[in-house]
């Protein structure tokens, strides 16, 4: 079916839950006249009282009444949209069907997963399929994890511009104020359920390279000799002992370190473990050059109060994530966390915002930075627009897009017209060469 003779531009599954609002009134304040939208999901009560207040933009939107668990309602979802925007999950228990519907019918998608788990399901369903067809589904089209997918894509794009690919790359987190939706930590508890239901699946989510296409890039091997020198002529620590050796290696095991660009204090990303997979793929696609290395972190600042912050978020994180594996502590936290359709008020996401810097060094020694920048909660305004501006560049930036279909990521579906929406939408993306 041509886009011209579907019923639908655009239709937003899941648009009566707390972040799927944010994005109907980004839809409803920003897309063109003309442009054909509706709203969907499971509940006509909730999708009424959704409609109700859009205002005059969105008259005559009309709601479907759309159950993620019925698969030929879900197929008949994407055959009669040109794109579908999902907000519905945790994912890993009701992406792939409308994933791969969407592959079938030849329809765009993106959503806002965070889950490894999902996204190779959904590589392995539909990737060859969406290729047939020409569909691009875009997953992680959010704060997971656009700002770090076209951050490096950047960067990268800089070193090609200078006849060099990237190395060794990372990305920072600056500042950032806003919270994790309801649906986000769901998301977090479906793929943990996942993982607990068949615990080989742990291998694939913790592979560094578990999204990307082809084999990873190749990487030095460090090979101890009898004299302890390694491979590639450094000198070997395999056979060092004593107190200075054993502090070596927990220092390289903590998760806290110091930042080499500004000294500070960093500590884990809670986002990191998405992302960089993601990145990966991207990487992988668009060849950014077999000595890709990409890691995140967040910056805590310096001095004792740095180092303390660092410190007690790894082990905040780590608990955690460890409480929501286990069943007591599993049910405490259930009843503090957010809920999914939960979030904060437009006072407090009125407050948000966040700030990012990705640096990487290219094969010709230069180093680049791209910030990425935004005044928005980033996870919740901030992703409203990223993906209502995505599903209207699937919609309406047709030869400008990449020419590229399959199970992709935000740079290498969308790519540049993406970078370009955003900036227009009050997010700073901006690359410069440092100096030497």
């Amino acid at each position: 079916m041509s886009a011209s003779a579907r019923e639908f531009d655009i239709v937003l599954f899941g648009a009566a839950g707390f972040v799927g609002r944010l994005t109907a009134r980004h839809l409803a304040a920003e897309a063109p006249e003309g442009v054909r939208i509706a709203l969907a999901g499971p509940s006509p009560s909730r999708l009424e009282d959704l409609a109700r207040g859009l205002g005059s933009q969105a008259a005559g939107w009309p709601l479907l009444v759309v159950d993620a668990t019925n698969p030929d309602a879900v197929a008949d979802l994407a055959r009669r949209a040109h794109v579908v925007v999902t907000t519905v999950g945790p994912y890993v228990k009701y992406g792939v069907p409308l994933a791969a519907a969407c592959a079938e019918a030849g329809t765009h998608c993106c959503d806002l997963t965070g889950e490894v788990l999902f996204v190779r399901r959904s590589i392995a369903a539909s990737h060859e399929t969406a290729k047939r067809t020409g569909a691009r589904i875009v997953h992680a089209c959010g704060f997971d994890s656009i700002p770090s997918d076209l951050g490096v894509m950047l960067t990268a794009q800089a070193a090609k511009a200078d006849g060099a690919d990237l190395g060794r790359t990372h990305l920072a987190v600056r500042s950032m104020k806003g919270g994790f939706s309801g649906g986000t930590i769901d998301s977090a508890r479906g793929q943990g359920d996942g993982l607990k239901a068949d615990p080989t699946t742990r291998r694939i989510v913790g592979g560094p390279w578990a999204l990307a296409e082809g084999p990873r890039p190749g990487r030095e091997r460090k090979v101890a000799s009898a004299t302890g020198a390694t491979a590639s002529g450094s000198s070997g620590s395999s056979g060092a002992s004593g107190p200075a050796a054993v502090l070596a290696k927990l220092a390289k095991a903590s998760p806290v370190k110091r930042d080499a660009d500004n000294g500070h204090f960093t500590g884990p990303f809670v986002m990191a473990a998405f992302n960089t997979r993601i990145v990966a793929r991207s990487a992988s696609l668009l060849g950014y050059g077999e000595g890709f290395r990409y890691v995140e972190y967040s910056d805590y600042g310096s001095g004792p109060t740095g180092a303390f912050a660092a410190g007690m978020t790894s082990v905040a994180l780590g608990a955690g994530l460890a409480g929501m594996s286990f069943g007591p502590t599993r049910s405490l936290l259930d009843r503090v966390l957010p809920k999914p359709g939960e979030g904060p008020s437009e006072e407090a996401q009125a407050a948000g915002r966040f700030r990012m810097e990705v640096t990487g060094e290219a094969t010709n020694g230069a180093r680049y930075r791209t910030t990425v920048a935004a005044p928005y909660d980033p996870g919740y305004s901030g992703t409203a627009v990223m993906l209502g501006q995505a599903a209207l560049a699937l919609l309406q930036d047709g030869d400008a897009l990449p020419d590229a279909a399959g199970v992709l990521t935000p740079a290498t579906a969308i790519g540049m017209p993406l970078v370009e929406r955003l900036r227009e939408h009050k997010f700073t993306l901006d690359t410069v060469r440092l100096p030497d």
